[in-house]
């Protein structure tokens, strides 16, 4: 069972407006919400003393307000401000907050358009692929950033190519695939590559494109292992009937 949490009473007469999204803030778990959802848009813009008033003037949260601009006037990190915000709703777990500290340390130091591909994974993880998909080719069709290395954008071109596959775009995702292949030449990505040829092409057409190249019909070979491993572990699994049944009989004794 999940526990309790108590949300504060206090609502805003006057929102807070984060221009960057042009989004509305009424209360201090709309902030927090607004700051874990979009861990790879914080930067030094979200650490000012007009949040600091409105917290205070609007939230009533003087305490917090006051806190948070001494870590403005010390040069606090922007992190540390936006834990200390989290901290202070009290809507998190310990747990939750660690797993946060860690993102935002990882995104520190990294360089805009990883921090493009933060959120799109994000975006994948959580199911929306349109707009995953929309950030992805933002990356990979926008200006490179000399300061990258290449195979960054070749696992940009495999994590796209993963995205339309999720959205049962098998040719888009083959090419994907080749392109990303053609940048970072790891073998583990012809596996992605096949699995949306095959989905895709006439039977004749694949096994003609794989018996014509040594590499993918090894690649080839080994992904039907594991297409056979797993058909085997998913056969020695309980039948759903046979699962009520022993629900039946576990209730009964």
């Amino acid at each position: 069972m999940g526990s309790l949490i108590l949300c504060h009473k206090k609502k805003a007469k006057h929102p807070y407006e984060i221009a960057r999204v042009h989004k509305r803030i009424y209360t201090i778990e709309e902030l927090c919400y607004y700051l874990c959802n979009n861990l790879y848009l914080i930067d030094y813009t979200i650490m000012n003393e007009q949040l600091c008033r409105w917290i205070a003037e609007e939230l009533e949260l003087e305490d917090l307000a006051e806190n948070l601009m001494d870590l403005i006037k010390n040069n606090s990190s922007v992190e540390q401000f936006v834990l200390d915000v989290l901290n202070d709703a009290r809507i998190y777990t310990q747990v939750e907050l660690a797993h946060i500290q860690n993102v935002l340390e990882k995104l520190r130091n990294q360089k805009e358009v990883e921090r493009q591909k933060f959120k799109a994974d994000c975006l994948m993880e959580s199911g929306e692929l349109e707009s995953a998909i929309l950030v992805y080719m933002s990356i990979v069709n926008g200006e490179r950033d000399p300061s990258v290395d290449k195979r960054f954008y070749g696992r940009v071109y495999a994590c796209l190519a993963a995205t339309y596959g999720r959205a049962f775009l098998y040719e888009e995702s083959a090419k994907m695939y080749e392109k990303a292949y053609k940048i970072c030449e790891d073998n583990s990505m012809l596996e992605g590559y096949l699995y949306a040829c095959y989905r895709y092409l006439p039977a004749d057409e694949y096994q003609k494109m794989v018996m014509e190249n040594n590499i993918l019909l090894d690649v080839d070979n080994k992904l039907n292992q594991k297409i056979a491993e797993r058909k085997k572990q998913v056969s020695i699994l309980p039948s759903r009937k046979l699962l009520e049944e022993w629900k039946r009989e576990y209730r009964r004794g």
